[in-house]
């Protein structure tokens, strides 16, 4: 090794090792920050390691009994459903096998016609009407008022109608007890004369029955189809035919289902906030002569709902 290269040695040697001492002081003064954690190891056997926590037996147990309540709770809770629900849907056929529904093919008596000859109204009207005899369900339920029926859902119940809007929803047709409820006309509705608006309501079942298959105004496949946008509801003294105009989702609120207004000012301000919300891309022309029909329901998360909002357009005595 020549003399130079011995220099060079030297100092590459006393670099490092003058990094080494600031690397080291760097970290002294880390462990003083306590930014980092000194390796035990270094500090001599004399140091104690910490122990390590450990749940208490009791506590263990503890949280897998309340796991385990929960697993069974809510298995108990999805058996009750599915059972309630099933019960409805075999209560619904045999309603279905006892009535007698007939279509009838009568112009009726036309309601609010508009002038234009070309609105959709004036194709609306040519559907029949849908007539139930109510009595025969009337005898099997004494708070039957009427039986409504929505194309391309499963909608093709008994209405009935209560002193409240509580009973019904927990009730079914039969006046079991039953989670599923029915479909129930609101308590400040009066089923002999139609109210400014007539709301009905019933629970979004996840298998569809009741209102659940409203869900399906929601998709495109049903609402491109125009042949949807009719409800007919049949009652004891006549059968009305329905041209929905609105179809939305809404947080819960009660102002799209107030049943009568002050005066028309109030009404229409009513109804052109209905239509604003109209998430389908057909509607129709509605004014204050119109009487309103209007369904509701949850949808999934319990607090939002799913609304559809008609307007009469004929009606027939029976």
């Amino acid at each position: 090794m020549t003399n130079k290269d011995a220099k060079n040695e030297k100092n590459i040697g006393n670099s490092v090792h003058k990094v080494d001492k600031q690397a080291q002081l760097k970290k002294d003064l880390a462990v003083a920050a306590g930014i980092i954690k000194d390796n035990p190891s270094k500090k001599g056997k004399d140091k104690k390691k910490k122990k390590k926590r450990k749940l208490k037996p009791w506590v263990v147990v503890v949280l897998i009994l309340i796991c385990l309540s929960g697993l069974i709770y809510g298995s108990y809770a999805l058996f009750l459903h599915h059972k309630d629900s099933t019960k409805l849907d075999e209560l619904s056929k045999e309603i279905e096998k006892d009535i007698k529904v007939n279509e009838v093919k009568d112009d009726g008596e036309l309601v609010n016609p508009p002038e234009d000859k070309n609105n959709d109204y004036w194709n609306y009207i040519k559907v029949p009407f849908y007539n139930v005899d109510i009595n025969t369900l009337i005898d099997k339920n004494n708070d039957t008022v009427g039986f409504i029926h929505m194309d391309n859902t499963n909608i093709n119940y008994p209405v009935v109608h209560s002193g409240d809007n509580e009973y019904y929803l927990t009730h079914a047709f039969d006046k079991t007890k039953n989670s599923a409820g029915w479909v129930f006309m609101d308590y400040r509705n009066d089923p002999a004369t139609l109210s400014d608006n007539t709301i009905i309501y019933g629970h979004g079942r996840v298998n569809g029955t009741v209102f659940g298959s409203l869900n399906k105004v929601l998709t495109k496949s049903w609402q491109n189809n125009k042949d949807n946008y009719i409800i007919w509801l049949s009652t004891k003294t006549e059968n009305l035919v329905w041209q929905i105009f609105s179809v939305y989702t809404i947080e819960a609120e009660s102002y799209y289902i107030k049943a009568n207004f002050e005066n028309d000012l109030e009404k229409e301000k009513w109804i052109n906030t209905m239509k604003e919300r109209n998430q389908a891309p057909q509607s129709a022309d509605v004014n204050v002569n119109d009487y309103f029909l209007t369904l509701s329901t949850c949808k999934n998360n319990f607090n939002t709902r799913i609304v559809v909002q008609a307007k009469l357009i004929k009606r027939q005595k029976k």
